[in-house]
Protein backbone atom coordinates (compact mmCIF):
# COMPACT_ATOMS: atom_id res chain seq x y z
CA UNK A 1 0.00 0.00 0.00
CA UNK A 2 2.88 2.37 0.80
CA UNK A 3 4.45 1.66 -2.60
CA UNK A 4 1.19 2.45 -4.41
CA UNK A 5 0.80 5.69 -2.47
CA UNK A 6 4.41 6.67 -3.17
CA UNK A 7 3.95 5.94 -6.86
CA UNK A 8 0.73 7.95 -6.96
CA UNK A 9 2.36 10.93 -5.22
CA UNK A 10 5.33 10.71 -7.60
CA UNK A 11 3.04 10.77 -10.63
CA UNK A 12 1.08 13.70 -9.20
CA UNK A 13 4.31 15.64 -8.64
CA UNK A 14 5.56 14.87 -12.14
CA UNK A 15 2.25 16.01 -13.63
CA UNK A 16 2.28 19.21 -11.57
CA UNK A 17 5.78 20.04 -12.83
CA UNK A 18 5.02 19.36 -16.51
CA UNK A 19 1.68 21.17 -16.78
CA UNK A 20 3.20 24.67 -16.29
CA UNK A 21 5.77 23.90 -18.99
CA UNK A 22 3.00 23.06 -21.45
CA UNK A 23 1.07 26.15 -20.41
CA UNK A 24 4.06 28.38 -21.19
CA UNK A 25 3.52 31.49 -23.25
CA UNK A 26 3.62 31.00 -27.00
CA UNK A 27 4.92 33.28 -29.73
CA UNK A 28 2.17 35.14 -31.56
CA UNK A 29 1.92 37.54 -34.46
CA UNK A 30 -0.36 40.46 -33.68
CA UNK A 31 -1.66 42.74 -36.44
CA UNK A 32 -3.34 46.03 -35.72
CA UNK A 33 -2.87 49.66 -34.77
CA UNK A 34 0.29 50.46 -32.81
CA UNK A 35 -0.40 53.58 -30.78
CA UNK A 36 -0.10 55.42 -27.48
CA UNK A 37 -2.36 54.32 -24.64
CA UNK A 38 -2.62 57.91 -23.36
CA UNK A 39 -2.50 60.16 -26.44
CA UNK A 40 -4.52 58.07 -28.90
CA UNK A 41 -6.72 55.85 -26.72
CA UNK A 42 -7.14 58.19 -23.72
CA UNK A 43 -6.95 55.18 -21.36
CA UNK A 44 -3.96 56.13 -19.20
CA UNK A 45 -2.40 59.04 -17.36
CA UNK A 46 0.99 58.55 -18.97
CA UNK A 47 2.22 57.46 -22.39
CA UNK A 48 2.65 53.77 -23.15
CA UNK A 49 3.03 51.80 -26.38
CA UNK A 50 0.30 49.30 -27.21
CA UNK A 51 -1.09 47.42 -30.18
CA UNK A 52 -4.86 47.26 -30.63
CA UNK A 53 -5.93 44.03 -32.33
CA UNK A 54 -9.44 43.59 -33.72
CA UNK A 55 -10.81 40.06 -33.72
CA UNK A 56 -14.30 40.17 -35.16
CA UNK A 57 -16.09 42.95 -33.29
CA UNK A 58 -13.84 42.66 -30.22
CA UNK A 59 -10.73 44.78 -29.62
CA UNK A 60 -7.86 43.59 -27.46
CA UNK A 61 -5.13 45.91 -26.23
CA UNK A 62 -1.66 44.38 -25.85
CA UNK A 63 0.87 46.41 -23.86
CA UNK A 64 4.47 46.32 -25.11
CA UNK A 65 7.09 45.15 -22.59
CA UNK A 66 9.05 48.01 -21.01
CA UNK A 67 12.13 47.80 -23.28
CA UNK A 68 10.07 47.67 -26.47
CA UNK A 69 7.87 50.51 -25.27
CA UNK A 70 10.91 52.75 -24.83
CA UNK A 71 12.37 51.71 -28.18
CA UNK A 72 9.21 52.29 -30.25
CA UNK A 73 7.24 54.99 -28.49
CA UNK A 74 8.62 58.13 -30.15
CA UNK A 75 7.57 56.82 -33.55
CA UNK A 76 3.90 56.31 -32.62
CA UNK A 77 3.10 58.68 -29.74
CA UNK A 78 1.19 61.26 -31.75
CA UNK A 79 1.02 59.32 -35.02
CA UNK A 80 -0.59 55.86 -34.66
CA UNK A 81 0.58 53.37 -37.27
CA UNK A 82 -0.71 50.07 -38.54
CA UNK A 83 1.75 47.28 -38.01
CA UNK A 84 2.65 43.79 -36.96
CA UNK A 85 4.25 42.64 -33.71
CA UNK A 86 5.80 39.23 -33.14
CA UNK A 87 6.43 38.17 -29.59
CA UNK A 88 5.41 36.24 -26.52
CA UNK A 89 2.06 37.11 -24.97
CA UNK A 90 1.15 36.68 -21.32
CA UNK A 91 -1.53 37.99 -19.02
CA UNK A 92 -0.56 40.06 -15.98
CA UNK A 93 -3.58 40.93 -13.89
CA UNK A 94 -6.08 42.41 -16.31
CA UNK A 95 -3.45 43.40 -18.92
CA UNK A 96 -2.17 41.47 -21.90
CA UNK A 97 1.61 42.00 -22.22
CA UNK A 98 3.62 41.24 -25.35
CA UNK A 99 7.37 40.69 -25.02
CA UNK A 100 8.27 42.03 -28.44
CA UNK A 101 10.74 40.20 -30.66
CA UNK A 102 10.00 42.09 -33.87
CA UNK A 103 7.96 45.14 -34.95
CA UNK A 104 7.04 45.91 -38.56
CA UNK A 105 5.27 49.16 -39.37
CA UNK A 106 3.03 49.29 -42.45
CA UNK A 107 4.17 51.79 -45.03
Amino acid sequence: MKNALSLLLGLALALALTVPVRAADEDKTLKGMICCLKCELKKADKCYTVIVVKEGDKETIYHFDEASHKENHKKICTTPMKGEVKGTVKKEGDKMIVTVKEVKFAE
